[in-house]
Order: structure tokens, then sequence, then C-alpha cells
């Protein structure tokens, strides 16, 4: 994935606003975690019991490495085995879009979870629809630098895509922003057909709905 803008402190801008969005001293399950750096990010500045599932086993040997509760595990299957409201939040970065079975992953977030949290790039951004409609080839960006060939991305989507997919599994959105090309947001309020052009990432705040 993209190695996102980086604020004064070091860390990627979309993991900042991921942190913010989390209330202090909540229980975080971070699935696809990776490495563990938004894991180490929600310990150590929000105070969270904040624990991983990661299918690579070269992820999860690097978090435990930092010191991080990250297991081995699979978001297309082993969310099952969690019980009812056992996180505060659930989060997926950057990784909805490499699941299988991408809306049943987003029902068993915000069933294990009491909010979900969900950053994706997006294939609406305007410089890929450009590039599609120009060079008449699958696009490709520093956010989705793979080929089509060899990439783990197998459900591309929009803005406008997910928020349809919100609707489906009856979630509401409680925060959105979109990050523009150099990983900030974009700090004016539009509607999302906007939103689907600027933005080259977002990430959503989800809750259950009424």
């Amino acid at each position: 994935m993209k190695e996102a803008a980086r604020a004064a402190s070091g860390k990627r801008v979309d993991l900042l606003l991921i942190a913010d969005m989390v209330a202090p001293g909540s229980r975080v399950l971070d699935v696809g975690s990776g490495d563990g750096e938004l894991l180490e990010l929600l310990a150590t500045t929000r105070g969270c019991d904040a624990r991983g599932i990661e299918l690579s086993r070269e992820g999860v040997n690097a978090g435990v490495a930092r010191g991080l509760a990250i297991i081995q595990g699979d978001a297309d299957l082993d969310l099952a085995d969690y019980p009812d409201g056992a996180f505060d939040y659930v989060i997926l970065s950057q990784t909805i879009q490499a699941t299988r079975r991408p809306k049943w992953v987003l029902e068993q977030m915000l069933r294990v979870g009491r909010r979900a949290i969900v950053s994706f790039p997006n294939f609406g951004f305007w410089r890929l629809r450009l590039d599609l409609l120009v060079n008449g080839r699958m696009p490709s960006s520093d956010n989705l630098p793979y080929s089509w060939h060899d990439t783990p991305n197998i459900h591309f989507c929009t803005i406008r895509d997910f928020v349809d997919l919100v609707g489906e599994v009856d979630a509401r959105i409680e925060r959105a922003t979109a990050l523009n090309a150099s990983g900030y947001p974009v700090r004016v309020n539009l509607p999302w057909a906007v939103w689907n052009l600027l933005g080259e990432q977002a990430v959503f705040l989800l809750s259950r709905g009424p």
C-alpha cells in the first residue's frame, strides 16, 4: 500500500485520523494489522487495549517483536470466532478491497465491535478515471501500485460504492474523511459525488444501525 504522507510525528496521516476516531481506553481489534504500527499508536497515545490479527507470518512476527498482541488470522474466516460486542472498535485499514467477502467482513466487524473504522483506496479518484480513459488499461498509482495480474486487491470500490454498502448492512456513518493525493484530509465538506472524485482514499467511522 501507499506510503502515505507522514505528519511531524513520523506517523502516517491516515493512521493518525483513525486513532483520533478511537476513544481513549477502548478495547480495539485491528484486522489486517500488518507490523502493528496502528496498534502501537493506539496503545501509546490513546491508552487502548489494542489487539490485532494479521494474515502474513512476517507481519505477525514484526508486531510481536514490538511487544504487541497480534495473532495470525484471516479476516474472511476468523471474525466469526469472536463473540458479539467483544470490542469497542474493530478496525480494517487499507484491507477491505483485499478480502474475498467484503460485505460479510463488514457485518462481522459491526457484530464484534460497537463501532467499526474502515479505510480504503478510492478507485473513483479522478486520476485513476483519467488514466483508464486515456490509456485504456487498468490504472495504477502510489496508492494502488500493483499490476492487474498480481494485485492482492480483488474488490476495488469507490467512496460511493462503500456508502452504498454501509446502507446495505444497515450501519450508520458517524464520521468520514476523504484524503487527497498527498494523504491529507480534503478540508471542505462536500457531497459524496465530489469526494468520490477528489479523494484518493477515505476513512469511515461506522456504528450499528438503529
